[in-house]
């Protein structure tokens, strides 16, 4: 079934123009913290994620907030839909206020049975560009699933004993639905907080993972003080807007290994990042 209903959309192309303006920056940083950059200066690192904001029109959008199936995506016909995580290389910075533009691509369609049943996992490539200039490559992997009869939390994986660095980060209504603001992300599970237990059985409001990644990516270049060249992440295990959320770094030798999570607890996300100047 899948090769042939989905197996077309892979290679499909689509070129999207957007910009960080300096409005976005500042809201940005009240949002997450950190100072905000003024027109002409780097853009933070994962900004870009604000720069390309949907427009589809509210007869556009499914129950969840989502842009209806079919599209650019593929239409496949599972009613829980997540970023599930994603790989970046930096190779230049972008600015604030200058046209970025983005040409993504479908890499990748492939279905799996996993512990809750069948999955379809989504990989598109991003190429972002200043100009001619090629400023981040980076690969986005989406998951389609069923929404089960009740949760079920995954297998969890304890929260580093020892790190380097540790930081606690306050999560509520608000941040979330400040970061859906910013994104433009209307998918419910992060503001509505009925339908996020009732509809698709989650006990609280899921922080969103761009959200977790800007953080760790903050909090780890501050620390270090140094510019990053790849930064993957991946999410293992939902986190929500009652959890004690903390940010965990662990030193390694050209980089660090990242997580969100409880303390004595399990992680959220999982990171790591590779330093500019360690390649």
């Amino acid at each position: 079934m899948l090769d042939t209903e989905f197996g077309n959309w892979i290679g499909r192309t689509e070129q999207c123009h957007g910009a960080f303006s300096s409005e976005a920056a500042r809201k940005l940083s009240a949002t997450v913290g950190g100072t905000a950059a003024k027109t002409g200066a780097p853009i933070p690192y994962l900004a870009h994620w604000c720069a390309f904001t949907p427009d589809t029109p509210m007869a556009g959008l499914a129950k969840d907030g989502h842009p209806n199936l079919g599209g650019f995506l593929p239409p496949i016909q599972l009613p829980r839909r997540m970023w599930a995580g994603g790989a970046l290389e930096f190779y230049a910075p972008l600015h604030v206020g200058a046209e970025i533009s983005r040409h993504s691509t479908i890499a990748a369609v492939a279905q799996k049975d996993g512990a809750a049943g069948p999955m379809v996992f989504v990989t598109v490539t991003h190429e972002l560009r200043e100009g001619d200039t090629l400023a981040i490559r980076e690969t986005q992997d989406i998951v389609y699933l069923d929404i089960p009869a009740e949760f079920s939390p995954p297998r969890t994986k304890p929260t580093p004993t020892t790190p380097a660095l540790i930081e606690a980060v306050e999560v509520n209504e608000a941040l979330l639905f400040r970061f859906s603001a910013l994104t433009f992300n209307a998918h419910r599970i992060h503001y509505d907080l009925p339908y996020a237990q009732n509809v698709e059985k989650y006990p609280g409001l899921v922080v969103h993972g761009p959200l977790q990644a800007m953080l760790l990516m903050q909090a780890a270049t501050s620390f270090a003080k140094r510019a990053p060249r790849k930064f993957r992440f991946r999410s293992v295990h939902p986190m929500f807007h009652f959890d004690d959320i903390h940010l965990f770094g662990t030193e390694t030798a050209d980089g660090m290994t990242l997580c969100t999570g409880l303390v004595d607890g399990h992680q959220g996300m999982q990171a790591e990042i590779t330093w500019e100047d360690t390649l």
